[in-house]
C-alpha cells in the first residue's frame, strides 16, 4: 500500500481556554484533489498554519512523505514541497509579477523555476512586468497562486483563492486548479463555495468546533447528517 503524501496524527491546538483543534487525524494522497470544509471557527486555518508550519501544534504529528516535519518551520516545509496561497492575496507590492515570482523560487524552490512560463500557464503572461495595482481581483488570486507555486510543490495548500470572485471566475479559477492537479501537484482545498468544493474534490474532510465530523466522496457528505447539523443547526 502506497504511503500518503501527507499525514495528520491526533492533532491539536489551544489558544488559551479556546480548543481550535481537538485530536484531528487526516491523510493526503499523492495526486489527490482534498477539500476541507466546515463553518466560521472550525478551525480550517488553525489546521493549515499547522500543517504550513506558521503555527506548532500543542500535540500531536505532521508527517510529509517519510519525514516527520511536526518541529520543523515552515521554510523548510516549503522547501521540502509544501506550498500554500493565502485568503488575502499578500504580494510585494513595489514589484513586478515577475519579480515576486523570483522571491518565492530563490527562498524555496527545490528546483529551477521559469517565473515567466509559470505566470503564462496562469494567464498573466502579458503581465509579467506590471505590478499587483494593476491586477483584477481574479489576477491577484492568481498572482497569489503562482507565487506558492514558483517554489516547484508537491503539495499546494489552496486557501479560500475564490473568495470574492463572480460565478464565472469561480469556473475560472477551478479550471486553472484541476490542470494544475492533472500536472501532478496534489491539492488540498479550503473553500466555502460549497459548488466549487464539492465539484473539485476528490474527497472532502469536514471540521466544526475543531474536530473532524465527517470524511468522504462529495456525495456522502452532502447526506451526512452530521455535517448537515453543523451548517444548519441541529
Amino acid at each position: 500500500m502506497t504511503a500518503p503524501l501527507l499525514r495528520v496524527a491526533n492533532l491539536s491546538k489551544r489558544f488559551g481556554g479556546f480548543v481550535a483543534l481537538n485530536d484531528v487525524s487526516l491523510e493526503v494522497a499523492d495526486g489527490e484533489r482534498l477539500g476541507v470544509i466546515g463553518p466560521n471557527g472550525a478551525g480550517k486555518s488553525t489546521l493549515v498554519n499547522c500543517v504550513a508550519g506558521l503555527l506548532r501544534p500543542d500535540a500531536g504529528r505532521v508527517v510529509f512523505g517519510d519525514k516527520d516535519i511536526t518541529a520543523l518551520p515552515a521554510h523548510r516545509r516549503a522547501r521540502l514541497g509544501i506550498a500554500r496561497s493565502f485568503q488575502l492575496p499578500r504580494p510585494f507590492r513595489s514589484m513586478t509579477l515577475e519579480e515576486n515570482l523570483a522571491i518565492s523560487r530563490d527562498y524555496a524552490a527545490r528546483e529551477a523555476t521559469d517565473a515567466r512560463a509559470l505566470l503564462s500557464q496562469l494567464g498573466l503572461g502579458a503581465k509579467v512586468q506590471s505590478l499587483p495595482r494593476d491586477l483584477t481581483q481574479i489576477e491577484l488570486r492568481k498572482l497569489e497562486l503562482a507565487r506558492a507555486l514558483a517554489a516547484r510543490p508537491r503539495l499546494v495548500i489552496a486557501d479560500e483563492v475564490m473568495a470574492g470572485l463572480s460565478h464565472g471566475e469561480v469556473d475560472e479559477m477551478m479550471g486553472v486548479l484541476l490542470a494544475l492537479n492533472q500536472g501532478g501537484i496534489t491539492i488540498m482545498m479550503i473553500e466555502h463555495i460549497m459548488r466549487a468544493v464539492m465539484r473539485f474534490s476528490q474527497r472532502i474532510i469536514v471540521l466544526d468546533a475543531g474536530r473532524k465530523i465527517a470524511d468522504g466522496a462529495p456525495v456522502e457528505i452532502v447526506r451526512n447528517e452530521a455535517v448537515e447539523r453543523a451548517y444548519l443547526g441541529a
